[in-house]
């Protein structure tokens, strides 16, 4: 793959949409979540199109909904916007219900294409990077930061791994498989001290 100035135009666009946006529970600029995903479409041998949808595929749910949504496809493209909206759980505001909105997330993931679904793991793949990082400094703690909490974070990561997997196998999803087992048992040791 060989990344045009479509991507350098995609990364100072998602820097500039997320600027004043922090990780959950951190101080943590919200673009290094965005270089990281990026980083492992490219990585596991996505296109350039996937590489700027994970640079944007929290653009439409976080920074602007339709308005923004609109701004991706000028820029960029009817791939491009497909891939970031098959990343995109909702784009109203407040959001729907955590659960509904996840389940509902979930049954897109089954419909959808394999290119969405590799955008849509290399996400869930830095995310529970992140989480595995947080988690061991901060143990239990760690959960109150997230709306659905232990179990439901739990579940959700599962929920989208097998379903993934229910679709195709890739060496990304492999990675997702390993991460989502690394997070399990560290909540299931945590809590096993926890009854001690």
């Amino acid at each position: 793959m060989t990344l045009t100035h479509r991507f350098e135009e995609a990364l100072v666009f998602a820097a500039q949409l997320h600027r004043d946006q922090k990780r959950k529970g951190s101080e943590t600029p919200y673009v290094g979540h965005l270089l990281a995903v990026s980083a492992i479409v490219i990585e596991h041998g996505g296109d350039e199109n996937q590489a700027i949808a994970a640079l944007l595929h929290d653009a439409i749910e976080d920074q602007g909904g339709d308005p923004t949504r609109q701004e991706i496809e000028r820029r960029f493209g009817t791939d491009v916007v497909f891939l970031v909206n098959g990343c995109t759980d909702t784009d109203i505001t407040p959001k729907p219900p955590w659960r509904a909105r996840k389940e509902a997330y979930v049954v897109h993931l089954r419909e959808t294409t394999p290119r969405v679904r590799f955008v849509s793991a290399a996400d869930k793949l830095h995310n529970i990077r992140s989480i595995l990082t947080d988690y061991r400094t901060l143990g239990d703690d760690l959960w109150p930061r997230f709306r659905a909490g232990k179990d439901g974070t739990l579940w959700y990561y599962r929920t989208v791994l097998n379903t993934l997997l229910a679709c195709e196998s890739n060496t990304l999803f492999a990675e997702l498989e390993l991460a989502v087992k690394e997070l399990e048992a560290l909540a299931q040791s945590t809590s096993s001290n926890h009854t001690r």
